[in-house]
């Protein structure tokens, strides 16, 4: 992958990073190819088990977590691994410089349909120590590098180190990303917004203010028309939001007393909101900013606003009103 090597020396980042970066781009081309296969490979389908979600897993969601775990296991640059798919911490190498957390298929209920699904990764820093669950109990401000890889017509990997944002797009010929944007901007304003319109009903009030609003269009307060897309991957949504701009929210609910959250905060909301934010976007709960937020527990789960700068701060008005 020499063209991406290049590109991440131009940024100046350490050996170090650019090597954990180059293994992370490894594992989104083999996962690729595994997509791309489909039926033909083998990967589709339901597996007779669910993980620590309690989500029944997809067959490539454990063919992708396994591969990403291994190779980063055998990384001497990586102390520890968190995923999705694991209950706990997995200890790789002690002295590796990064702890990763990761989502192996983001939107693998996308899969059998031939859908959008995507690799997203969070990197910090690994402190002195051993490995475990508080290791990685670090604000996603900490984060040295946040990616992630989306599988559709194109495999494109979008990625930040904290100097802005890049897009690279997958030659499958040659299996090399090639840099596409040097420096993705998220318009601030937009007239697109992404919501599971299913759960209207069980938002909080303000939520519930804001999405009426938008959907009265010219005839309502907001005095134009908007449109709402959902590929129901988060992956893809915000791929959306760094192509062309809109909010992306998945907000509190009262759907499952016990879960009024969706979306994890380790790895998916940390990584997605530091991408959107060097795009010059924004990324809120709706009361605090996403990558301030002290973790707790390694699957902690956060409501999830973001996207274009003006529209997310429309939305956080609503929610200062109450």
């Amino acid at each position: 992958m020499q063209r991406l090597h290049e590109s991440l020396v131009k940024q100046g980042l350490t050996s170090e990073l650019q090597q954990l970066i180059m293994t992370l781009a490894e594992c989104g081309v083999e996962i690729s190819r595994l997509v791309r296969g489909g039926a033909l490979a083998g990967v589709l389908g339901v597996a007779e088990t669910e993980n620590v979600q309690g989500e029944t897993q997809k067959k490539l969601d454990i063919i992708a977590n396994d591969l990403i775990k291994e190779k980063l296991a055998a990384s001497p640059l990586v102390k520890g691994i968190a995923s999705e798919e694991e209950t706990d911490v997995v200890p790789a190498n002690d002295a590796g410089q990064y702890l990763v957390c990761f989502d192996p298929l983001d939107g693998s209920s996308n899969i059998d349909i031939n859908s959008l699904v995507g690799t997203i990764f969070s990197v910090l820093p690994a402190p002195e120590g051993e490995v475990n669950e508080q290791a990685f109990m670090q604000p996603g401000v900490n984060q040295s590098c946040a990616c992630y890889m989306l599988y559709g017509p194109a495999t494109v990997l979008a990625m930040t180190t904290g100097n802005g944002t890049l897009m690279f797009s997958l030659d499958p010929n040659a299996d090399e990303f090639i840099l596409i944007d040097e420096r993705v901007e998220v318009p601030a304003e937009t007239g697109e917004f992404a919501i599971n319109m299913s759960n209207q009903r069980f938002w909080q009030a303000p939520m519930q203010r804001y999405i009426a609003d938008l959907i009265q269009g010219k005839e309502g307060p907001r005095g134009r028309n908007f449109n709402m897309r959902w590929i129901a991957a988060m992956v893809g949504d915000v791929h959306r939001v760094l192509s062309r701009g809109g909010l992306f929210t998945y907000p509190q609910d009262t759907k499952n007393p016990a879960k009024p959250f969706k979306l994890r905060l380790m790895y998916e909301a940390n990584p997605m909101s530091f991408l959107v934010e060097q795009a010059g976007g924004k990324a809120s709960t709706g009361y605090e900013r996403i990558m301030e937020i002290q973790p707790d527990q390694i699957h902690q789960r956060v409501a999830v606003i973001l996207g274009s700068a003006d529209e997310v701060n429309t939305c956080l008005r609503y929610h200062r009103e109450g």
